[in-house]
């Protein structure tokens, strides 16, 4: 019995030792299988997803940056151009297990080590961060030579102006993503900014670049853009208004010069200004194109008009007189004042002496409408159209709206507001034979379609009255230029404050075409409140015409009027890159210098 009960255990042991080591192999022979079943899933059945995904872990799209379009000048000389440079960028998730990396980018940077190390930290789940931008050709030159791990350079421009804060407040700026931020820079950012292109790259672990797989999108650079402006003449006008300025110590100034012919803006200069080239030094209070942005009451530089509609009427002639005794005169309870009792005066007399009381009998007898009219049609009240961002279009309220005063007020330069832009614009249409033509901050290759305001019988009436502006006798002798005739007016405008009108803060202006016989160039200079003695527009803004304007006539070779007219065939005068009867002297007009009244409102 002991003998069976042995060998039935001798079995089942056996049997047991069978099971497990069976049950062992089976465990074994399904885990093969499911090995072998997922090794043909990922090689067969989803190879393509396995191969994308980790083709994605080391293949990126790098961009290609493009460099922005160049702004030039009318004659193709620079004024904002986009120089190559290089950004250093680290990958936070890589160069953070590397602390000797973030040691010795940190001394090729000349950074301390802990301030680099703890912004990768703060930014550790990124895989792309910036920490130089726009560095030297020498820095850049180390980091790819130290072949960091995490640490990559990046192709980028940078916005470089050669004439710096001579035009700084009419192109504006670009900022350090080469995107225009202010002027020209910004209203033409669209044609300026190119298109980045992309390229496909191998990186390794460390995320450094270890191939180029070639351009999927090429960069498209941005489109050049000529400007009207002349930079000879752009230096000229910047280098006397910034003078101006400072001596007079004044607040601010601008200058606008224009081409007769075409509407062309050949200089357009704002003071004080800044140096876009250092933008940590931008500040905003001295960024702005006062030329544009800037309106202000215009005072005697609109008596031109006035008289010019008077002369429209038909109701005035040149030679008709005003007595403009004893010097001032009620109007809707204001009292008009002169600077002295002019007595009688005609109209070229009330322009010469700057006559408020004149001015004010003149719309009293066209009436407001006539001189809304002018006014309208000369571009008071509207925008230019030049596309300046932040263009002020001025205040010139419905006539309907004028009491009597208002009418008077209108006809010497008050209760309208203009920017330097709009007068230079009118005092072209002056001396175009009465045509408004738009103006253009661009290169124009066609003469826009213009408008008539007055007739050119009118036109040249007034130009030639407001050459005695200029004379001894008149308001404004420093504007006068030898060998040239100069026809002009000045406006010396009280400044309007919280208690109404200044009786010692003054803007002063002074408006003019040169040479008188055919009227080339248009030049408006405008300085805002003088204080270190000089008040008046014949004294403050005249000099700086005189000297803007001659040195303009100078580099231009434009003929004096006091020479004989040269032989059959040969030409004076052409402005280089102009097509002669065409750009700069086929309208004849003559040119005006603003010679304003002591006293003048």
């Amino acid at each position: 019995m002991k003998t069976l009960w042995d060998g039935i255990l001798h079995w089942a042991g056996w049997l047991g030792v069978r099971w497990r080591a069976g049950i062992v192999l089976l465990v074994f022979a399904v885990a093969g299988l499911v090995l072998v079943g997922r090794a043909v899933q990922l090689q067969v059945t989803e190879h393509d997803f396995y191969a994308e995904q980790g083709g994605d872990r080391h293949q990126r799209l790098q961009t290609i940056a493009a460099h922005r379009g160049m702004i030039t000048d009318r004659n193709g000389e620079p004024l904002a151009i986009s120089v190559a440079m290089q950004a250093i960028w680290v990958d936070p998730k890589v160069i953070a297990g590397h602390p000797d990396a973030i040691g010795r980018l940190a001394a090729i940077l000349d950074r301390p080590a802990a301030a680099l190390g703890k912004r990768v930290r703060e930014y550790g789940s990124r895989r792309f961060l910036y920490v130089a931008r726009q560095v030297r050709p020498s820095v850049a030159s180390l980091v790819r030579e130290a072949e960091l791990p995490g640490v990559g350079l990046k192709r980028e421009y940078k916005r470089f102006y050669p004439t710096a804060d001579v035009t700084a407040p009419l192109l504006g700026f670009a900022n350090i993503d080469d995107e225009g931020q202010a002027g020209v820079e910004l209203s033409f950012d669209r044609l300026l900014s190119g298109t980045p292109g992309k390229r496909r790259i191998l990186k390794d672990g460390d995320g450094r670049e270890i191939a180029d797989l070639g351009v999927v999108q090429q960069a498209r650079p941005g489109r050049d853009l000529a400007l009207s402006i002349d930079r000879r003449l752009q230096y000229l006008a910047y280098r006397e208004l910034s003078r101006a300025v400072e001596e007079q110590q004044a607040l601010s100034g601008s200058a606008v010069l224009m081409n007769v012919a075409t509407g062309e803006v050949l200089a357009m200069a704002s003071a004080p200004s800044f140096n876009p080239n250092n933008r940590q030094t931008i500040d905003p209070s001295v960024t702005r194109n006062h030329a544009i942005v800037d309106q202000l009451e215009p005072g005697s530089a609109v008596k031109p008009f006035t008289v010019a509609t008077a002369l429209s009427t038909g109701r005035w002639q040149a030679s008709d007189t005003v007595d403009t005794a004893p010097g001032y005169r009620r109007v809707g309870g204001f009292t008009i004042h002169d600077h002295r009792n002019y007595g009688t005066l005609d109209m070229t007399g009330l322009l010469m002496k700057s006559s408020n009381v004149g001015a004010s009998m003149l719309a009293e007898d066209i009436g407001a409408e006539a001189l809304w009219k002018t006014y309208r049609g000369l571009g008071f009240g509207r925008l230019t159209g030049v596309g300046f961002p932040g263009e002020a279009s001025g205040s010139l309220s419905l006539w309907r709206d004028w009491r009597v005063a208002d009418t008077a007020a209108h006809s010497y330069g008050y209760g309208l507001a203009v920017t330097p832009l709009q007068l230079a614009t009118a005092y072209v249409a002056l001396a175009n034979d009465g045509d408004y033509i738009p103006p253009s901050l661009l290169r124009r290759d066609e003469i826009p379609e213009t408008t008539s305001v007055f007739s050119p019988r009118v036109a040249n009436q007034v130009v030639g009255m407001l050459r005695s502006v200029v004379s001894p006798t008149g308001t404004a002798p420093k504007a006068a230029i030898t060998g040239f005739e100069v026809a002009g007016k000045t406006g010396t405008v009280r400044r309007l404050g919280k208690g109404g009108y200044s009786k010692t803060d003054y803007n002063t202006v002074f408006a003019g075409l040169a040479p008188a016989s055919d009227p080339r160039l248009a030049l408006v200079i405008v300085v805002n409140r003088p204080t270190a003695g000089e008040v008046y527009a014949g004294d403050v803004a005249a000099p700086v015409f005189q000297r803007v304007m001659s040195g303009a006539l100078r580099m231009l070779n434009i003929r004096p009027d006091d020479l004989p007219e040269l032989p059959a065939g040969q030409i004076a005068g052409v402005i280089p890159g102009d097509v002669p009867g065409k750009v700069m002297g086929a309208v004849p007009g003559a040119v005006a210098n603003s010679g304003h009244s002591r006293g003048d409102g």
